[in-house]
C-alpha cells in the first residue's frame, strides 16, 4: 500500500485530478481524502497542512468511482471531476448531519446535463428517506434553491444499515449500523481482493469494542475511523456521538486491520495537535496515520 500527496510545500493541496488518473490500467483500489474535518469546516493558518473541509472521501474501484459523504470537500472533488467530462457517480452518506451533507448544493457535476448521480443512505428511520434529508437542507429559509435546480440525472437510493450492496459488478459493499445520534452507517468496500472500511461518527461505550464494527472491518487493508477526540478528551464529550484514535487502534489490532487512518478531526485540533497525535498513533500501531486533504492511498 503506497501513499503520497501533491504539493511540495507540506501543505494540504487540493489535487488537480482524481485517482482515476493514478491507477494504472484501470485496476486496483485507491482512496483520496477531500475533506477530513468533523462537525464544522474551519480555516486559518493553523489548519492548512491537514485541511479544514468536512468529510468527503473518493474511492476508485478499478474504473468505477465511489464517494463517501458529501461535506464541503465534495465541492473540490466536483471541480476536479469537471475536467474529466461526463460522470456516472455514486455518493454514499454515513448519515445526514449537515457537516456530511452540505457539499451537495455546491457539487458542480449535479448542475451538468448528461451526468448521472445516485445518492445512497441507510440510516434514516421513521419513514424518512434520503431525498427527504437533501430536500430539507435545500429549502427556504435555509437555502435559496431546491434539488429541482440540478440538471444531472439524480436518483436517491435507500437501504437499511446491515444490508450488502452491489452498486456495480466486482464491487461489494457491506454495511453496519453505528452508534450515533439519529443513526449512521459504516461501510466496507471490497474490490479485487482488497477492502477499505469507512467508520465515522460512531461512539464507543465503556471498554467494550463494538462487535458490529469488529465484524465489518475484520482483515481490512485500510480502516478510516472517527478519531474526533482522544481518550483524555472523551469524558468531556461523552454522549456526543464520536470516538477516539485509541479506540480505533484497539479495533484495528483486534480485527487484524492492516492500516488505520484517523479521520473527522475536531475543529479545535490544529496542525500541531494532529502532528503529535500522529506520532502517538504510529508508536501504538505501525500502520496508523492521520488523514489530511489531498492524501492519496493506493491499497
Amino acid at each position: 500500500m503506497a501513499d503520497g500527496t501533491r504539493g511540495g510545500d507540506g501543505h494540504a493541496a487540493m489535487p488537480a485530478r482524481s485517482p482515476v488518473a493514478v491507477l494504472r490500467g484501470g485496476t486496483g483500489l485507491a482512496v483520496r481524502f477531500w475533506g477530513v474535518r468533523g462537525s464544522i469546516p474551519c480555516g486559518g493558518r493553523d489548519v492548512m497542512r491537514y485541511g479544514g473541509n468536512s468529510s468527503c472521501v473518493e474511492l476508485l474501484c478499478g474504473t468505477r468511482r465511489l464517494i463517501l459523504d458529501a461535506g464541503t470537500g465534495l465541492r473540490y472533488l466536483g471541480e476536479a471531476l469537471m475536467a474529466e467530462g461526463r460522470q456516472d457517480l455514486d455518493i454514499f452518506l454515513s448519515h445526514a448531519h449537515l457537516d456530511h451533507l452540505f457539499g451537495i448544493p455546491f457539487f458542480r457535476p449535479l448542475f451538468e446535463a448528461g451526468n448521472k448521480v445516485r445518492i445512497w443512505s441507510g440510516h434514516l428511520e421513521g419513514g424518512l428517506k434520503t431525498e427527504d434529508a437533501v430536500r430539507a437542507m435545500m429549502a427556504p429559509p435555509l437555502f435559496p434553491i431546491t434539488p429541482d435546480a440540478f440538471a444531472a440525472e439524480l436518483e436517491f437510493r435507500d437501504f437499511r444499515a446491515g444490508d450488502t450492496l452491489e452498486p456495480f459488478p466486482e464491487v461489494a459493499i457491506a454495511t453496519a449500523p453505528l452508534q450515533h445520534h439519529n443513526g449512521a452507517t459504516g461501510y466496507r468496500i471490497s474490490h479485487g481482493g482488497r477492502s477499505i472500511a469507512y467508520v465515522t461518527d460512531t461512539e464507543h461505550e465503556g471498554e467494550a469494542l463494538d462487535e458490529r464494527i469488529l465484524a465489518l472491518v475484520k482483515g481490512a487493508d485500510l480502516m478510516i475511523y472517527d478519531a474526533t477526540y482522544t481518550d483524555e478528551e472523551y469524558p468531556k464529550y461523552r454522549g456526543w456521538g464520536h470516538s477516539t484514535w485509541q479506540v480505533g487502534v484497539r479495533l484495528a489490532k483486534e480485527a487484524g486491520v492492516k492500516r488505520i487512518a484517523a479521520f473527522h478531526h475536531d475543529p479545535l485540533h490544529d496542525d500541531g495537535f494532529l502532528d503529535r497525535m500522529g506520532r502517538q498513533m504510529r508508536a501504538a500501531f505501525k500502520g496508523a496515520f492521520v488523514a489530511r486533504e489531498g492524501l492519496l492511498v493506493e491499497v
